[in-house]
């Protein structure tokens, strides 16, 4: 069965600012909540066309990149699952997509969507998830899906929301 969740956000930053940090793959650990332990593994990264503007030292994701990562399914534990991601998409300031080549579930499919949005007198970006994936495994992957999936997605994204604006105010570290 294909679950179908999407997540928006709306932060106080440019849209060529947040663009620039959800593209480059090095940030997906720092937006991920610390139990899971994420990291990356290896990239494989396929420039995008160019975009006059764009620092040299920024290492974008373009089509056909592949970004090896491995987290912990359960915090606490010490199993960690591998995931390959693929981006399959990409159109600057406006949105980029992945699929998973390889990992735990049965299909995945994420589009990551940017929009330039003023809220208040404030220049922001709203930035929206959509997310495609089946969990596999039959009746036993619909009860962990029930159980326990969901809710772990949702507390991700909520842990991204929290620290999304304090990583943007901040200057870019290196892994």
């Amino acid at each position: 069965m294909i679950h179908h969740v999407q997540f928006e956000d709306w932060v106080p930053f440019p849209l060529s600012r947040v663009f620039l940090f959800f593209a480059d793959p090095n940030n997906l650990p720092r937006i991920m909540r610390p139990e899971t332990a994420t990291r990356i593994d290896a990239l494989r990264l396929v420039p995008p066309p160019g975009r006059p503007g764009t620092p040299n030292s920024v290492r974008i994701a373009g089509t056909g990149s592949e970004i090896d990562t491995s987290f912990r399914i359960v915090p606490g534990l010490p199993f960690c699952a591998q995931w390959t991601a693929r981006i399959t998409e990409f159109e600057w300031n406006h949105h980029f997509a992945d699929i998973q080549a390889k990992g735990p579930f049965k299909s995945w499919h994420h589009r990551h969507e940017f929009a330039a949005e003023p809220r208040n007198g404030i220049a922001g970006t709203v930035v929206r998830d959509q997310i495609d994936y089946s969990v596999g495994f039959g009746t036993f992957g619909e009860m962990a899906q029930t159980i326990f999936i969901e809710a772990q997605l949702r507390k991700t994204f909520q842990r991204r929301q929290n620290a999304l604006p304090k990583l943007l105010a901040a200057p870019k570290q290196d892994p």
